[in-house]
């Protein structure tokens, strides 16, 4: 017999290992910034992966519960799990990573390329003319914005969003962060 709900104490684990995931990858926008030029390349790197561990230790906490106490088999929760796209980043960047830059700064696609190589290099073109998708900029834009003005409320660095982002971005920041309540202590 499945379940209808994840179990609070699993649902709570999963709460906070997003939460942290968020933080991270705000982090990883942080570093992206001009005023921060001199350690981009370190800090977005460690964030991006802190990132990308932590919804892997999410991911094995939600597999496990399955396996466990919902009784999903093994070939089930692979496929669930989408192994068939997992890479090791020890297996550091691939041909196909390198196309994409390539693409984004405009230097020449390798002369014995072929169709999969064609395509990510026209993906990077369509990041360096602004995004892969010209809809979904609106969104993006929201999105960072929504991550730079939690993590100003939680840090309470308001201030400090107009010194960092473009103003576009600050003003949306500082609405999310002023529509953000600070959590006052229960009274009784």
């Amino acid at each position: 017999m499945e379940d209808t709900q994840m179990p609070e104490p699993l649902r709570q684990a999963v709460h906070q290992l997003v939460s942290e995931v968020v933080m991270n990858c705000q982090d990883v926008l942080r570093y992206t910034e001009p005023d921060v030029a001199h350690d981009w390349k370190r800090m977005t790197l460690i964030r991006a992966t802190d990132a990308s561990d932590t919804m892997d230790m999410a991911s094995m906490l939600i597999a496990a519960y399955c396996q466990e106490h919902a009784e999903i088999s093994m070939e089930t929760l692979t496929s669930y799990l989408q192994t068939r796209q997992q890479r090791s980043r020890a297996a550091g960047p691939r041909a196909s990573d390198r196309h994409e830059v390539a693409g984004m700064l405009g230097t020449p696609l390798p002369p014995n390329d072929d169709q999969s190589a064609r395509q990510r290099f026209s993906w990077g073109q369509g990041y360096a003319e602004g995004g892969l998708m010209s809809e979904a900029d609106e969104q993006r834009l929201f999105t960072e914005a929504c991550l730079h003005g939690l993590r100003a409320r939680l840090c309470d660095e308001v201030d400090s969003l107009d010194g960092y982002l473009p103003p576009h971005v600050a003003a949306i920041a500082r609405r999310v962060a002023d529509a953000l309540e600070v959590p006052q202590p229960a009274t009784t």
